[in-house]
This record gives structure tokens, C-alpha cells and sequence, in this order.
């Protein structure tokens, strides 16, 4: 079966696999067939077949190319817009490009997606536990003059909003990403990012300014152990930090029965 190709940013072609036509002669519907164009050049992306800054062509090129109605075409590029798969311009000169990929852009379409899956307080925290330890093993490995200085200052602008736990709970968060930050790796930044769209209330009702002093204590260690590079000795304490932080986030909504200790957590 004859291969059709889109053409990279450099007028290269890009090969298309011959099966999406099968798939749309015997699909009956042009939502499916929008859907299978969008898992095809999912694929390609996948396959690294297409690039970043890859020209897929306009509405008009990807309809003669799979054989479908504009309509059709038309109805792909919006879901591959909305994936962020492809950036579309119009105008003359315009058509689809394969993005410049951005994951915080949909750090919050996860949690949406986790929240209305039901997910419980203890499982979201579990995950967070696993991300954040690694986080911070990572951030004692790789953080640079910079980070520091960032965690530094979260940490005094924490004590001097100590009286506003509103405000502290928000620096709170800030810290957490900071330290995510610092370890380098995107994939862990976007991880907590949405699972504190779920797991970080706004306000901490059972915040009390003792509570905020203890959190400030560790979160001072915690910096201390990641600027001499103890890495296990930062991954220990963030472990049993988000530990204390998952038992009052799971006492709160209503899971467990058992209190957590005082001063012990966030």
C-alpha cells in the first residue's frame, strides 16, 4: 500500500503509514476517522518520525493527504491543538506545527481528571510521598547557588508570614515546588504540580502557629542537608515529612479516625 509523508519544518518529508487509509475506508464516521488521523500522527510523534517545529501542512494539505472531507481535517486539528501536539496559525503562510512542548500546561488538566475519577487523599498523598522523596534526593544531587537561594528566601518569607496561616500554607506549597524544582527534572515538577492542584488546600484549618514553627524547622533542615548534598539524608526527611503531611491530609477528609501527632506535620 502506497505511503503518504508530511513534510518537516525543513521540507523534508516525514512518512505516514499506508494503514491509516485502510483504517478510514472502513471507518463509517468522521469522528472516527478525525480520531484516527490524531492517533496517527500521535504515532509519528511517538516514533520520532515527527519533530518539534514539524510542518504538518493546513487543513486543506491534511485532507487531500488522508483522503478525508476539510471537515474532517478540520475536526483533528482542533483535538491535536488541544492535546498541544500541534500549534495552528492562520492567515496565509499559516497551517499546523508540531509543538514546542510545555507539561505545565497540563498539570492541571491531570488533577481534573484525577479529581473526577475519584481518586482518594491517601492515594494522591502515597504518590506525592514517592515524588517528592525522590524530588529532594535529586535536589541535594543537582541544585545550584540559585535554588538555594531561592529555598532560603521561601524560608524567611515563611517566618515572616507566620502570623497569616493562609499566607503560610500558600509559602508552604511554594517551598515543596522549589524543592521539585531544584532536583532538575521536569517530569517530577509537573508530577507534584498537579498533585497539589488536589492534595493542597487553599486554607489550613487546623493550622496552628506552633504547627508553622515546626514546619519551618523542617523545611530549614531539609535545605541544610540538600546545600551539603546529603542526599540521603534529605530523602529520609522529606520522606518522613510528607509521611506527617499525608496523615493530617487524611484525617482532614475524613479517612481515618486516627489523629496525627501534634506538631508533627502540615
Amino acid at each position: 500500500m502506497p505511503r503518504s509523508s508530511a513534510k518537516t519544518a525543513t521540507g523534508m518529508p516525514v512518512a505516514m503509514s499506508g494503514q491509516l487509509t485502510a483504517r478510514i475506508m472502513f471507518a463509517g464516521r468522521s469522528s472516527s476517522l478525525s480520531a484516527q488521523m490524531v492517533a496517527e500522527v500521535r504515532d509519528q510523534l511517538f516514533a520520532k518520525a515527527l519533530q518539534p517545529g514539524d510542518f504538518l501542512g493546513s487543513e486543506k494539505d491534511l485532507a487531500a493527504r488522508f483522503g478525508t472531507s476539510r471537515i474532517v481535517a478540520r475536526d483533528a486539528l482542533r483535538t491535536l491543538e488541544a492535546l498541544g501536539i500541534v500549534e495552528i496559525r492562520m492567515g496565509k503562510g499559516g497551517g499546523a506545527r508540531i509543538a514546542h512542548g510545555n507539561p505545565r500546561l497540563f498539570a492541571e488538566a491531570l488533577a481534573v481528571q484525577l479529581d473526577l475519577a475519584g481518586v482518594s487523599a491517601a492515594e494522591i498523598m502515597d504518590v506525592q510521598r514517592a515524588v517528592e522523596t525522590l524530588g529532594a534526593e535529586l535536589a541535594a544531587e543537582h541544585a545550584t547557588a540559585a535554588d538555594i537561594a531561592k529555598l532560603r528566601q521561601l524560608l524567611a518569607d515563611a517566618e515572616a508570614s507566620i502570623a497569616d496561616l493562609d499566607a503560610f500554607t500558600r509559602l508552604s506549597r511554594d517551598f515543596h515546588l522549589a524543592v521539585a524544582e531544584a532536583s532538575h527534572n521536569r517530569v517530577i515538577v509537573v508530577q507534584l504540580l498537579s498533585l497539589e492542584h488536589i492534595s493542597w488546600p487553599r486554607r489550613n484549618a487546623t493550622a496552628t502557629p506552633k504547627l508553622a514553627r515546626h514546619i519551618i524547622d523542617t523545611h530549614s533542615k531539609l535545605v541544610d542537608f540538600i546545600e551539603m548534598r546529603d542526599a540521603s539524608a534529605a530523602r529520609a526527611l522529606m520522606n518522613d515529612h510528607v509521611k506527617m503531611i499525608r496523615a493530617r491530609r487524611v484525617a482532614e477528609h475524613g479517612h481515618s479516625h486516627e489523629a496525627p501527632e501534634e506538631g508533627r506535620c502540615c
